[in-house]
């Protein structure tokens, strides 16, 4: 049975709002283009859509011809405003955005180890309220948020964990409390590298890899045929656990000390850099960090020095995390991720693809991060902007 043109309009404005969601502003004929309609049904739900305050003319098209610059058309970016966090250890990063996802205002705060639970969630809780205040936003539509640790897939909340704070658990509770009217979602960091690695990262042209963090701590994230894989018990990439060669025992159930976290963590790493005689500039980021990137420019240059050898026996460290990922998933792509996967750039991407070469007989290409250490709070960004897009232009939004 044919739709009623009441119902062909409702559809096509919403595949309209959807391209524009997915590819940015856009003409009319390029959304003629893309949706294979004609020019004055695009003409109609453009002039709709733009009467319902969903989408506005942006700029015009840079190419001349007869007549005026045809009009580009986005999503109205006041319409909501959004906030995304990066959880860690040490502090809290948060970004406040508008609608499309440009940023309006951004912040840090360290909270120290032994400042209190009570006391950690309300300086998290306060700087997002400061810099909500900073960027003249209203309520806030959504937010998302990133932290480390095994988020429950039942309750959507974080387990708990020896290695982790405790206000973790509780921020996300008290942000809700904060912000009634807002949509606040919790999702595991490295999952959120991942997308955003997949999104405007090292993996754009992939619908299937592995990202692993080498950060802090050690973990990885799984996209399948373009799907997050999360795991019977939200525990998918949970690597640092993995039993493996050259440490000095096993880990448990409570502490990953033993396992791949215990060859490719930044203490680790630091460690290993000293034992080499690697140093980085002081103070100009951490350690681990610091000294694989100091090492990795020195040995474009000296191929045989110190800072090579110490690239090697990382590399030998890494390759063992890639080769068991390769084995159990052959993913054909693994993107070293975080600030150290970032740091090591192609240098240390290569030495690792080289050595799972040697290892397992699948095909693996390693990258390098090109977002780094930044890509959980980018990642919390773009799922709370797809979060906000798809419900407030949802089916019920077309007029």
């Amino acid at each position: 049975m044919a739709a009623s043109p009441s119902t062909a309009r409702a559809i096509n404005d919403r595949n309209a709002l959807r391209l524009l969601q997915q590819e940015g502003p856009l003409t009319a004929g390029r959304l003629k283009q893309l949706t294979g309609l004609s020019r004055p049904t695009v003409a109609d739900l453009v002039e709709r859509l733009t009467a319902a305050g969903l989408i506005t003319v942006v700029g015009e098209a840079g190419e001349r011809r007869r007549g005026p610059n045809a009009k580009v058309y986005g999503i109205v970016a006041d319409r909501a405003q959004l906030a995304a966090l990066d959880v860690r250890t040490e502090g809290v990063a948060v970004v406040v955005s508008d609608l499309v996802g440009a940023v309006l205002a951004e912040a840090w705060v360290p909270i120290a180890v032994d400042a209190g639970t009570v006391p950690a969630v309300e300086r998290a809780v306060a700087l997002v309220e400061r810099t909500v205040k900073e960027a003249g936003a209203g309520r806030l539509h959504t937010v998302g948020i990133g932290a480390p640790g095994l988020i429950d897939p039942a309750s959507g909340e974080l387990r708990v964990s020896k290695g982790l704070p405790e206000w973790h658990r509780l921020l996300v509770a008290a942000l809700q409390g904060r912000l009634p009217e807002a949509r606040v979602s919790l999702e595991n960091e490295t999952n959120l590298a991942a997308l955003a690695e997949q999104r405007d990262g090292a993996a754009q042209d992939r619908d299937t890899f592995v990202l692993l963090w080498l950060g802090r701590g050690t973990g990885a994230a799984v996209i399948l045929d373009g799907s997050l894989r999360r795991g019977a018990s939200g525990g998918t990439g949970e690597i640092g656990f993995l039993p493996v060669p050259g440490t000095s025992g096993l880990p448990s159930a409570a502490d990953c000390g033993g396992g791949f976290h215990s060859l490719a963590s930044a203490a680790a790493i630091a460690e290993l850099a000293g034992e080499h005689g690697v140093v980085a500039e002081p103070d100009t980021e951490p350690v681990a960090a610091g000294a694989v990137r100091a090492a990795a420019a020195r040995a474009r240059e000296e191929p045989a020095s110190a800072d090579a050898r110490f690239l090697d026996a990382l590399a030998d460290r890494v390759a063992v995390g890639v080769a068991a990922v390769a084995a159990l998933l052959d993913p054909g792509c693994v993107v070293l991720g975080g600030e150290i996967g970032q740091a090591g750039g192609t240098e240390l991407a290569a030495r690792v693809q080289d050595r799972t070469a040697r290892m397992s007989p699948l095909s693996t290409e390693v990258r390098a991060s090109l977002l780094g250490g930044g890509a959980v709070l980018r990642g919390a960004l773009l799922t709370a902007r797809d979060r906000a897009q798809d419900e407030l232009f949802g089916p019920s939004a077309a007029p």
